[in-house]
């Protein structure tokens, strides 16, 4: 049973409207009724109201429903959120926040069309290297939607990928396109020289400590920040990577670390154990004299803010482009300092399946690919060397 009634909207146009009896919902047991307007002519609202009687019998409620993509996002992220660790939500959230969402949130669901897909994934492009991944994101709600029959397809499926825009540099340092995120075993006994002489002056003894440890162990930034005393042996010189500092949702948290091959033990060399040694007594004086009593803590963290709380990533960017400008140095970012611990791995000939127990890949295809890149960059070297030899 419907009704069908002219009216007059806000600008003084006349259009048509229809309240309607669908029929009963077989999953709540309810009536459900309906009202649709905008119709310029009368035909038009017949028309939709049968359409809508047929996508209510063939489908139910779902399809006679107009669902938006920010209401699908909202049901959809229920069960996204149980299936990942809380770094990766918080992501994700942020990526649907600031570009998902301004895009297709306030768009009913099946009016978001191909050209229109097509121009949002266009800027993108222009605007982000990884654009993709915002796509990839962006796609899963679509999907969402074709297993509820409220699409017939997904757009995202179907645009052309434009080339996206070049990853930039870093601020502040022009980089040579031969560049190398990590140093050579020269380049890094220059920098622990600096680090050592930046430490005489400043008396900022953790400064020191972490990028020597980093690049003798090759642990992540975010496992480090997280590593705690009770995870440091240093009876047997060996740390146990445990667990790993991330951004999630209610900002830092502790998580399990990146995947289960993650979890490993590596083993320091003498002097390494000496360096956290004298640091542990160190900052045991330094958190004393500010109200903390950590020595029998076994949760202490081995490095800590003025407030014995986590460091934050930025703050260790920070230093170590301070360190980098004070003393001219070749420019690396963090993650340099774990290519510099493969490399070194490389250059003392371990194999290529310990070198992936010790940086803790799960898929031996990451470790290869350093060791194959490590090798074509030697083997120029080789090959320039001998050219200047011959040439001499």
């Amino acid at each position: 049973m419907a009704s069908f009634k002219k009216y007059t909207d806000k600008t003084g146009s006349e259009l048509w409207m229809f309240q309607a009896y669908l029929g009963i919902d077989p999953a709540t047991g309810k009536k459900v009724k309906t009202t649709r307007r905008g119709f310029k002519r009368k035909k038009e609202a017949q028309l939709a109201l049968n359409r809508l009687k047929l996508d209510f019998d063939k489908s139910g409620l779902a399809r006679s429903q107009v669902f938006t993509y920010q209401e699908l996002y909202e049901q959809w992220l229920v069960g996204y959120r149980v299936t990942v660790k809380n770094s990766t939500l918080a992501t994700v959230q942020r990526l649907f926040t600031n570009r998902i969402l301004p895009a297709f949130g306030n768009r009913c669901i099946d009016k978001i069309t191909l050209p229109y897909t097509q121009k949002v994934v266009n800027q993108w492009a222009k605007e982000l290297a990884s654009y993709r991944q915002v796509l990839t994101y962006a796609g899963m709600v679509f999907q969402y939607a074709l297993k509820l029959d409220l699409i017939v397809k997904d757009p995202s499926k179907l645009v052309t990928h434009p080339k996206p825009k070049a990853a930039p540099g870093p601020k502040k340092f022009k980089l040579a396109d031969d560049w190398e995120n990590y140093y050579t075993k020269e380049e890094l006994q220059r920098f622990f020289d600096c680090l050592d002489d930046n430490e005489k002056i400043t008396g900022r003894h953790q400064v020191s400590v972490f990028f020597k440890v980093m690049a003798l162990t090759g642990m992540r930034d975010g496992e480090q920040l997280a590593l705690k005393w009770s995870n440091v042996d240093l009876v047997n010189n060996v740390i146990n990577v445990r667990q790993t500092l991330a951004k999630g949702t209610s900002g830092a948290c502790i998580q399990s670390p990146k995947t289960p091959s993650s979890n490993r033990s590596i083993n320091i060399d003498d002097d390494t154990a000496r360096l956290l040694k004298k640091w542990q007594l160190i900052q045991r004086q330094q958190l004393l004299m500010t109200g903390y009593n950590v020595k029998a803590h076994a949760d202490q963290l081995v490095f800590t803010n003025r407030k014995n709380t986590f460091l934050a990533q930025t703050t260790v960017q920070q230093w170590l482009v301070h360190i980098i400008e004070k003393y001219h140095l070749k420019y690396i970012r963090i993650h340099g300092l774990r290519h510099t611990y493969a490399s070194l791995l490389f250059e003392s000939h371990a194999s290529i399946k310990a070198m992936q127990k010790l940086m803790g890949h799960s898929n031996i295809q990451t470790t290869m690919n350093i060791y194959t890149h490590l090798s074509e960059t030697t083997k120029q070297e080789t090959v320039e060397n001998m050219s200047k030899y011959v040439n001499s």
